[in-house]
């Protein structure tokens, strides 16, 4: 999907703007989209809206302001797709966690720009309390996961909640920025980015005792 404006001979235009603060968030995903997260300017973004350089300062202190913005909007997104993924662990926890697993792979795959803002273009977590908060209900809903996994476990027998929400987060951002990406970075598999995931998943479940082929 392209953001760009359908008459980019169109001359800027200044403060007065419609919707000023939206059309510079499309052309930042349009921007990330085609140069990545570091890739561009302020300026450039400014342009592609149809704005005049000065114009974004109404709304952004700079394009690491501008990118914070884009990234916790990605968040929230993914939140959402987690969220509706997890379904409260229902039918029952694991089957619900495999869905997690390629809701967060369809994400990377289906919002790249949003993909990067948050993951790739290097901007801190605490530059906005609602960047922050928006990341942490986002891993959130991982850890509830792995809670509610781990809870089938005798008690004596159950990793931390936060480490293994860690694992499970680090593979799946590992296989998502390898091999399920939708751009030129893919690197090519024998099998899908999904398929892959469910078979480290498997074996990692397994390990703690939980899921199919489990040990005692």
């Amino acid at each position: 999907m392209s953001w760009k404006r359908d008459k980019p001979d169109q001359p800027p235009r200044g403060y007065h703007h419609g919707n000023l603060k939206e059309e510079l968030v499309r052309a930042a995903l349009g921007l990330i989209g085609e140069k990545g997260p570091n890739g561009f300017t302020f300026a450039e973004a400014a342009r592609l809206a149809g704005v005049s350089p000065a114009a974004p300062y109404r709304h952004f202190r700079d394009r690491d302001d501008l990118l914070a913005d884009v990234a916790t909007r990605g968040f929230l997104v993914f939140e959402a797709a987690l969220t509706r993924a997890w379904d409260q662990g229902r039918p029952e926890p694991e089957a619900a966690f495999h869905r997690l697993g390629r809701a967060y792979l369809a994400f990377a795959h289906d919002e790249p720009a949003y993909y990067s803002a948050m993951f790739e273009a290097g901007v801190s977590l605490d530059v906005s309390p609602e960047l922050r908060s928006a990341a942490d209900r986002a891993f959130l809903v991982l850890r509830t996961a792995s809670e509610a996994l781990i809870a089938k476990l005798p008690a004596g027998k159950r990793p931390p909640s936060l480490m293994m929400a860690l694992h499970v987060w680090s593979m799946s951002h590992g296989v998502a920025a390898l091999f399920g990406r939708a751009d030129g970075g893919r690197r090519p598999l024998p099998m899908s980015a999904a398929e892959l995931l469910e078979a480290g998943m498997l074996i990692y479940l397994q390990g703690l005792g939980l899921g199919p082929g489990a040990k005692d």
